[in-house]
């Protein structure tokens, strides 16, 4: 007989669930990564287009990058392995493609950190010497609950899509239709792409994406945009 999975305590799913929502106050609304310099010039500009985007994205980008390191920093979190956040947090900085890129994963931690501090009172110290990124940001978050790193993951990659489809609806525009429509997509195929990112190895995470790197360094002279990224 399989063995029955053991279910997430309702307290951690419930946690995980606000970690990841859009109205989480970090900015991640004021990002489009890249997609609105391709609505712009690379012609995403139909539902198809945009939902193709944002599964390469998924599976090209997200899940060889940030994925990887939100499943590896999360135990590292709960084992205090403060050389090795360090290392996964330098990685992040030194891997971001576009000054956008930098200045999103930058704001976006600092900005989580500050949230912390109101759930955590040992945040402030943790984080004294250590300008965090993002997804090492949120990885302590997460290292905080129950969860596992593989439910860790997925609620950082569903928090990602959200806010990717909140900048589609805006930008191409779309309707909430299209926009829960491609939202159902990447939903089902999240799971297989943080299965693939809790594999990499150190020397296995890779954050070169060079279309996107072009078109976010082309967003930052855009004449007509929405977003910061």
């Amino acid at each position: 007989m399989a063995d029955t999975p053991v279910a997430l305590p309702a307290s951690s799913l419930l946690q995980l669930i606000w970690l990841a929502s859009p109205a989480l106050p970090v900015g991640g609304f004021s990002y489009s990564e890249g997609l609105e310099a391709a609505i712009d010039g690379a012609g995403i500009t139909t539902e198809a287009a945009v939902s193709d985007w944002l599964a390469d994205q998924l599976h090209l980008a997200l899940a060889r990058a940030d994925l990887a390191v939100v499943a590896q920093a999360v135990p590292a979190w709960r084992q205090s392995d403060a050389a090795r956040i360090r290392a996964l947090n330098d990685w992040v900085f030194q891997t971001r493609e576009s000054a956008e890129f930098l200045l999103q994963t930058e704001q976006m931690g600092r900005s989580f950190v500050e949230w912390l501090k109101l759930h955590h009172a040992d945040v402030a110290d943790v984080f004294e010497r250590l300008p965090a990124s993002y997804p090492i940001a949120f990885a302590f978050a997460a290292s905080r609950t129950e969860a596992s790193a593989r439910d860790a993951c997925l609620a950082f990659a569903f928090g990602w899509a959200e806010n990717m489809i909140g900048a589609a609806v805006k930008a191409v525009p779309l309707g909430q239709s299209a926009g829960q429509r491609i939202l159902g997509r990447l939903a089902s195929e999240i799971p297989p792409a943080v299965d693939h990112a809790i594999t990499l190895a150190d020397d296995e995470r890779q954050a070169f994406s060079p279309m996107l790197a072009v078109l976010s360094a082309r967003h930052e002279t855009q004449y007509s945009r929405l977003f910061r990224s």
